[in-house]
This record gives structure tokens, sequence and C-alpha cells, in this order.
């Protein structure tokens, strides 16, 4: 039913970085990582488990950006949201790309977020730089955006929290929104998404970081739940998607209970270091 939205073609063109690095954009159809295997210890998953972790806030954007939008324009588009970071208290990572394979859902570019609380969430919305940004540099050029927010936990330590360190100077970015049906129970729900977080939570060798939460913004129903996963390489979100493992998940856990669901990727790939 809806499996078939989440079946990810390999991508044309990817284009994206993220906060460890601010490089610009690399055009390339995957990344240059080696292939990993799809395996995971029960001392990796125990240990896992074991870790002590801390909320965080995450925030997911997704636009549609008019047809004919040139390179100049998208690339001013994407340089402003990602300064975002500089201009503002409370973002401790982003990340924000081109999505280059087709979608049902038309979406052309995605932007993710990560604060420290709610408060700081709050006041981005509000913030002025963010606001004149927007209207200058994104709602001029696009036919409308998705805003998903949602709690999550991370492991507490700072290279996890602000997603700093040489995993996460590249790699694909997942982003997976769902929307639950309304006949779906709070286990139905509950089961379901535990079960993305313990089968991610158990592939290191593929995942650098995995977060999911139900969403909380009152202004953007359309999507219940949401994930974002950073896979080392477009290789291993691949492996990932194409496993065994994550399609027999997804038929027993999530076919069954939702109404829809898109799952979006872009690369993660910086290769200089000077933002605007």
């Amino acid at each position: 039913m809806i499996h078939q939205a989440l079946a990810l073609p390999r991508p044309i063109l990817t284009r994206g970085f993220g906060s460890n690095g601010g490089g610009l954009f690399v055009d390339q159809c995957r990344t240059k990582n080696p292939r990993v295997a799809f395996c995971a210890s029960d001392d990796q998953m125990s240990s896992s488990k074991s870790k002590k972790t801390r909320k965080v806030v995450e925030h997911v954007c997704l636009l549609i950006a008019k047809e004919g939008l040139s390179e100049e324009v998208e690339k001013d588009m994407l340089d402003y949201l990602y300064t975002t970071q500089y201009q503002m208290r409370g973002i401790v990572a982003i990340s924000v790309g081109c999505i280059g394979d087709r979608n049902n859902e038309d979406y052309t570019h995605a932007l993710f977020m990560r604060f420290q609380r709610k408060e700081d969430l709050d006041k981005f919305y509000e913030n002025p730089f963010f606001l004149k940004v927007l209207n200058e540099y994104v709602t001029p050029f696009c036919h409308g955006l998705t805003n998903v927010d949602y709690e999550s936990e991370v492991e507490d330590d700072i290279l996890a929290i602000f997603r700093k360190g040489e995993e996460y100077n590249y790699g694909e970015e997942f982003v997976l929104l769902i929307t639950f049906a309304k006949n779906a129970s709070d286990k139905n729900t509950k089961d379901a998404m535990d079960s993305f977080a313990q089968l991610t939570s158990s592939l290191p060798s593929l995942i650098v970081q995995s977060t999911q939460g139900s969403n909380f913004n009152d202004s953007s129903k359309e999507f219940t739940h949401a994930a974002v996963v950073r896979f080392r390489s477009f290789d291993a979100m691949e492996i990932f998607v194409e496993g065994r493992e994550y399609k027999d998940m997804w038929r027993s856990q999530f076919e069954p209970f939702i109404e829809k669901a898109v799952a979006l990727h872009f690369s993660v790939d910086p290769v200089r270091t000077d933002v605007m």
C-alpha cells in the first residue's frame, strides 16, 4: 500500500551540507565511502541500550521549490538557511540539502535542525533573521513548506548532541515522515516506532545516529511522526532499505497501521569551510 513510497531509487543528483564543516555543494550520484556490512553484534546492541541519553528537540522542514529555480537562487536559499545557526542561539546541529530523487509529494529540499529545548525552537520560529530569510530567500521561490517538530533522545555525549566529529562530516541524511491511521491504537504506534528504533540502534556499521518522535507542531499536522537517520554513506542507506530486516519490519509493524509515509534523503559532503 504505502511501501512503494518508501522504495528509495538511486538518486540522480543529491546536494547538501551539514553542521560540521560548512561546505557548499557537491554534485554526485553517491558518496565515495566503501560498502559496509549489514551486521550487529550482541555486544553492540547491549552497549547502545546502556548508554546515557539526553532529550533534544528536532525540526524538519520540507520545501517544494517552484519549477525553473536557478542554481544561483537555490544556492542562496540553502546557504541562508544553513547560516541561521550563526545568527541565533539554541541551534546545536543543522543539515540542509537538495532531494535528488522524485517523491509523491514533490518535495525538493530538506532542512534538519536540532535544538536543546522546546523554548529554543519557539524562539527560532519568531527570530527576525530567520523570518527575513524565509520572506526574501525561501517563500518567493517555493510553493509551500511542511514543518515537523518532535522530541527525541541522543547519547549524552557532546559529539553526539552537536553532531560533531569525523563521523558527521559526511554521509546520507534520511528523513522518514509518517501519518498513522486514526484507528491505529497507541500500542500499534508505539510498537512500530520502537521496532524502528531498535533496528536502527542495532546497526552502528551503517548508521551514525538515529532520532525519532511524535510531531508536536500544532500548525502542521499532516504527519504524526518523524525519524531522521544519518547513514555513513549512500551505500549504507541502500543496504538498510533493501535489507530483509527493514522490509519485514515495515510490512508487519507499519503498513497495517498508517495512512501515509514519505521517505527522503540527501547527501552531506562538506567540500569547503567558508559560508556566507
